[in-house]
């Protein structure tokens, strides 16, 4: 997706630090922060929403969490807690039409969150 601000991302165009990286994803830190530890996992396959992943390809997801459980453990997230999003279109809050998830922690979360 040549358009895609997250694929220029993974592809090296827009150069971003990176907090963790494996074969299937990227974890960034957000740069419009939420919390004091506001991250981004980004997988490095293009689909726009989790709905928008062909049946079968179910694994994309589960190698993105594989991603997210070795950041918050490395982190030390998993001690103090932390909230995982997915926003899926624009009506949810989705800005950038490539899935990601975003990690929160360092603050106490409120329910609803909406």
């Amino acid at each position: 997706m040549s358009e895609c601000l997250f694929c220029k991302m993974l592809n090296g165009e827009i150069p971003v630090p990176r907090v963790y990286e494996n074969e299937h994803a990227i974890v960034i830190k957000d740069i419009n922060p939420q919390a004091p530890t506001h991250l981004l996992a980004i997988p490095r396959s293009h689909f726009s929403r989790p709905d928008s992943i062909p049946q079968g390809d179910e694994s994309i997801l589960g190698n993105l969490f594989a991603a997210i459980n070795a950041v918050v453990h490395r982190e030390g997230l998993a001690k103090k807690g932390y909230r995982l999003v997915i926003n899926a279109g624009s009506t949810a809050g989705q800005s950038v039409d490539h899935i990601h998830v975003h990690i929160l922690s360092g603050r106490d979360m409120r329910w609803p969150p909406g």
